[in-house]
């Protein structure tokens, strides 16, 4: 007997995806390569890295919304 899984917004937000932390001129810039625009700009890393967070949530939604394709981390 097979189980089917369905990838929600909750499978999504819990991979690891890696991130990128760049510092900017007035801050710290982090991006989720995999998630092609998903990106977020703090103060600090830890502001940098809680609004990404956020941007990765609307990336997430936005995509199942729209039925597009959302890539899953590379190994």
């Amino acid at each position: 007997m097979s189980q089917i899984t369905t990838k929600d917004l909750n499978y999504y937000m819990l991979l690891r995806y890696a991130i990128l932390i760049r510092p900017e001129e007035d801050g710290w810039s982090a991006t989720i390569p995999d998630l092609k625009g998903c990106l977020a700009v703090g103060d600090t890393i830890q502001e940098a890295l809680e609004l990404l967070e956020d941007a990765k949530l609307s990336w997430i939604s936005a995509s199942l919304e729209q039925d597009l394709l959302i890539p899953e981390p590379q190994k």
